[in-house]
């Protein structure tokens, strides 16, 4: 039935204890939505999580922390930085963070070239550190596989996501405003923040000068009033610490405390996945094998449907890993796609600069997002000859404190200290990447994790397409800045692997043929049919907004249709 061998004092305490209507492996963006659907459909759910428990608010720990009261004032200490130097390239780690991410030594994985895999191992997995940017697809980006060759032609269009969009909108709860832009589409919006005047001045400026760039204010899961018993955000843009007040979403406030609230839910954490058991008679997948975390143990589940939400890289490898008779090459994999096209958003790109004026102004709290500059390359009338696809601008402007000199000691020091200095605008690139065949995850023919499975190998890199895209991040975005009256104008390549943008997709594509592509237009397995994958991986392209609203919308949508094949007996 499976790939048994080398697993020791399996547990199956009796099938009848251990059988759920449906299995989900991971507890994070997607696993929290498929969870969340499957129960409330009346489903009894069993929710598999490799990493510890972690409960709204108790386990926010520094949550309220003032910078005094954290060791190094939220430095990291050189021992930490020195063992580990991937996952401290990181943005979002710091002292105050650093327990819900994974050590550079926990899990693992070979790097053919620098690829930085950054994970979080908890129950919420990254919806807990998230940075919460939320941008619908259009079918600027659905029909753009099609339109140049490239990859494989996505099987859905806008038209089949967005009332899937709506829906997730409605319950994550996303601030934004309604600003007309066909390849940005509007969602389902509360009131949105409000820019600080030098983001005003530079939308002003930016969209007098160049008529095809919008300047607009980000559309954020970060709730300007309550929901559902949930927020407002308090501004101060502590999020990646955990929110005690549910200001924003993650799956542990919000979508997995509406999956218990019906009585369908059970919660394993501490459950590495080893494999998908298939069976051969039935020609569906029956079961899910888990190594025990703490006591290494194998204990095996069944379900009558899986899905699959392990994060992108280990959704793939636990497929990689499922082999049978039927399938040696991992679970549905009789094309040899499996792990194949793998991507993430270029974001080496860093532009800024000081601006003079406005020196009788100010803000007040820490709004926790910023502004977006939607993609305006190859959009309309608009036709670059060095690359396809675009990119867009996330940014922000603020005021630094005041200029300090360095033999400035006591009272002085603190005065200055408390003085506003200038007004400062920073833009961060986000490049599409394209699918790649050779952009690949695989496993380890010798190397194994502490749990007797394989490490993946990750062989990963950007390309002419990408790179000639950064030239023109970095032209632009100083551009810009220098015709808004901006000085002291930097545009820098930090040379950063992929991984690092932390939008890892793609690997498990969806298609509309079975010989090209691992999954159909519902997420579902054309060889397992009762398998979903609706995590990142499902990916056919990587767009250049931030994927996660869409990975819900399209769990959503994958989770109801999966009902409806069951009620059907097509499963």
């Amino acid at each position: 039935m499976g790939n048994n061998d080398s697993l020791p004092n399996i547990s199956s305490k009796g099938i009848q204890q251990n059988t759920f209507d449906a299995i989900v492996i991971g507890s994070g963006m997607t696993g929290g939505w498929a969870a969340k659907e499957l129960c409330e459909k009346g489903l009894k759910v069993l929710v598999l999580e490799r990493g510890r428990n972690v409960e709204h608010i108790k386990d926010y720990p520094t949550a309220t922390l003032a910078p005094w009261e954290l060791p190094r004032h939220n430095e990291l200490s050189k021992k930490f930085s020195d063992e580990n130097p991937i996952l401290t390239q990181c943005y979002a780690v710091e002292e105050a963070t650093k327990h819900f991410f994974v050590k550079d030594n926990e899990h693992p994985y070979i790097q053919t070239k620098p690829f930085g895999w950054i994970r979080g191992y908890q129950v919420g997995g990254k919806s807990l550190m998230w940075a919460r940017w939320t941008q619908r697809w259009s079918d600027l980006d659905f029909e753009a596989n099609a339109k140049q060759g490239i990859g494989v032609d996505w099987p859905i269009r806008y038209k089949d996501i967005a009332p899937w969009y709506s829906y997730v909108e409605k319950f994550v709860g996303i601030s934004g405003n309604k600003d007309g832009l066909p390849h940005l589409p509007d969602g389902e919006f509360l009131p949105p923040m409000e820019m600080t005047c030098i983001e005003k001045y530079f939308k002003q400026q930016t969209e007098n000068n160049f008529p095809n760039r919008h300047v607009i204010i980000s559309r954020t899961a970060n709730l300007t009033k309550g929901l559902n018993g949930r927020g407002p955000c308090q501004y101060r843009d502590l999020c990646a610490r955990g929110c005690p007040f549910a200001g924003y979403f993650s799956s542990v406030s919000a979508s997995l405390p509406a999956a218990k609230a019906t009585n369908n839910l059970t919660l394993r954490p501490f459950s590495v996945v080893h494999s998908i058991i298939y069976d051969e008679q039935k020609h569906k997948a029956i079961g899910v094998r888990i190594i025990d975390s703490n006591t290494k143990q194998a204990t095996e589940y069944f379900s009558k449907i899986i899905f699959i939400n392990a994060g992108t890289i280990n959704t793939t490898l636990v497929l990689l890993n499922s082999t049978s008779n039927q399938f040696p090459n991992g679970l549905g994999n009789t094309n040899n796609v499996l792990g194949h096209y793998l991507m993430d958003h270029n974001y080496r790109a860093n532009v800024g600069g000081s601006y003079d004026g406005f020196k009788d102004s100010y803000y007040y709290g820490r709004r926790p997002t910023g502004i977006y500059i939607p993609r305006f390359r190859n959009v309309d009338n608009d036709v670059q000859k060095d690359f396809i696809r675009g990119y867009a601008f996330a940014a922000g402007g603020s005021r630094s404190t005041g200029d300090v000199t360095n033999d400035t000691i006591g009272a002085t020091f603190k005065e200055q200290l408390t003085e506003p200095g200038d007004w400062n605008m920073w833009m961060t690139g986000m490049g599409e990447c394209l699918p790649y065949y050779e952009n690949k995850i695989s496993l380890s023919n010798d190397k194994k994790d502490e749990w007797g499975i394989p490490q993946v190998v990750i062989d990963c890199e950007y390309k002419a397409n990408e790179t000639n895209m950064l030239k023109d991040i970095l032209s632009s975005g100083g551009e810009m800045l220098e015709r808004a009256g901006f000085k002291n104008i930097y545009a820098n390549d930090n040379n950063e692997a992929p991984g690092l943008g932390i939008h890892e997709m793609g690997t498990a594509r969806m298609g509309k043929d079975p010989k090209t592509s691992i999954l159909n237009e519902h997420n579902q397995m054309w060889d397992v049919k009762n398998v979903f994958v609706t995590d990142g991986a499902c990916m056919a392209s990587n767009a250049c907004q931030n994927p996660s609203i869409t990975y819900m919308a399209l769990t959503a949508r994958a989770a109801n249709f999966a009902v409806d094949e069951l009620k059907k007996m097509n499963l």
